[in-house]
């Protein structure tokens, strides 16, 4: 799922300092590029950590509705929650698979890795393309 979320930047002494209305949370960043950076992980992190726990992610509220106070700045954060949570979830699990005998035998013979031929397989069942 990508969404685009609305963010505040407020300049201080070190760079800026970022709200994200949406999820409630700030980060900061040592300067203008930083910050953005910051938010787009900020608000990755915490929508994959909601979905781990059953909860919806919220939806973006339009950027209009946002009414910055002087010196903040409005702008929006572009994230990719599926593409977030590829890159940052390199955990692997162990599954159990049940097959013939003698396809084990043949596939063990040919020195074919089982873990990478069903990841493989299962890309393709799924559509998903490495990046």
């Amino acid at each position: 799922m990508k969404n685009s979320y609305p963010i505040v930047l407020t300049p201080d002494e070190k760079g800026y300092t970022v709200f994200i209305p949406d999820f409630n949370i700030n980060t900061e960043g040592d300067s203008l590029t930083e910050a953005i950076e910051m938010a787009r992980d900020a608000i990755g992190l915490m929508g994959i950590d909601m979905e781990d726990d059953g909860e919806s992610i919220p939806p973006a509220r339009s950027a209009k509705d946002i009414k910055p106070e002087k010196g903040e700045i409005v702008s929006l954060v572009d994230v990719d929650f599926t593409e977030y949570r590829r890159k940052s979830e390199t955990k692997t699990v162990k599954k159990n698979c049940t097959l013939p005998s003698w396809l084990c035998y043949e596939a063990e013979k040919a020195n074919i890795n089982f873990s990478q031929l069903l990841q493989t397989a299962l890309k393709k069942e799924l559509n998903i393309t490495d990046k």
